[in-house]
Parts: structure tokens; C-alpha cells; sequence
């Protein structure tokens, strides 16, 4: 395909690939820089590009691989591996370190939400939250792996009917 054919092609395919980068991150901003990202590799990457193949899927794909990739480097970049001999950072807050008096309050009331659940939905939910995977849960709990699932779900929508209107 001819450079300038190439470069029409994808700035005529602008608008949809920012929905579409919008759809994966929704935020503004990084919509545009994934956009910015994968018109730069796109046109890095012309002479890659099959005739008689479809142009969208292939522009939608660096799309995606590039929105992959930058999250898996975040990912990576926000593992913190607690070196220390008791273990110190990992008992932490993974969070500001300023907690508001919203935030507390907060955390008490959802834990005393949490606490009041009859125990078939509160132990499997507190096992979840504290990092079980579901057949974990249901190994310990001797229950099947669909009533875990299950059971956990509906902790969780009860939570938030309960602060439906907390802000």
C-alpha cells in the first residue's frame, strides 16, 4: 500500500480508534496517548501490513496489544516485594498513608457491614477480599465452586445496596 494511501487510511480511522481507546481506559487522556501510541507504531510498522487484509482489525490490534502491554508494565511496576525480615511493608497501607476521617469511617462501617452478614456469605467474601482464589475458598469451605461464586456475589450486591448513596 502506498504511503500516502497507508497515512489516509489511518487518519480516516481516527475517530473510531479513540472510542475505542476510550473503551479501554476510560479516561480521557490516556485514550489520546493510546491513540497518539498506536498511530506512531502504526505508521512505525507500514511496511508490516499485508495487502488485502483488513486494515481496521489490524490498527485495533496494535491498539489493544499496545493498552496490554502498558498495563502489564504497571503491574509489574506496582508489585512491591517486601524484602525485610518481618515482613514490615507488607502490613502497610498500600495507600496514601494519610488517612482522611472519611476514609476510616469509611472502612468501619463497610467492615461492620461485612462482620453483621450471616457466616455462608461473610467467611467465603472475607476470604475473596483477602486474596483467595474461589477454589481455595471452596477446598476450605468444602462447598462447591459455583455456590462460592455465588455466595460472593451476593455479599457483594448487598454491600452495595447498602451504600448505594454513600459518598
Amino acid at each position: 500500500m502506498a504511503t500516502s494511501t497507508f497515512s489516509a487510511n489511518l487518519m480516516a480511522l481516527q475517530s473510531n480508534m479513540l472510542n475505542f481507546a476510550f473503551m479501554l481506559t476510560n479516561n480521557r487522556d490516556d485514550a489520546y496517548d493510546l491513540l497518539q501510541d498506536t498511530t506512531l507504531k502504526a505508521l512505525d510498522n507500514q511496511d508490516k501490513y499485508a495487502e488485502n487484509t483488513n486494515f481496521k482489525g489490524w490498527v485495533f490490534t496494535i491498539m489493544r496489544n499496545i493498552f496490554i502491554n502498558n498495563y502489564r508494565r504497571g503491574v509489574r511496576t506496582a508489585t512491591m516485594v517486601d524484602t525485610t525480615d518481618n515482613l514490615y511493608h507488607l502490613n502497610l497501607s498500600q495507600d496514601s498513608g494519610i488517612d482522611s476521617p472519611e476514609e476510616s469511617y469509611g472502612a468501619k462501617e463497610i467492615t461492620a457491614a461485612i462482620n453483621e452478614f450471616e457466616d455462608a456469605y461473610r467467611i467465603p467474601f472475607s476470604m475473596h477480599v483477602a486474596g483467595y482464589k474461589y477454589n481455595e475458598i471452596a477446598e476450605k469451605m468444602e462447598l462447591p465452586l459455583g455456590t462460592v461464586k455465588s455466595r460472593i456475589f451476593f455479599a457483594r450486591k448487598k454491600l452495595q445496596e447498602r451504600f448505594a448513596d454513600y459518598v
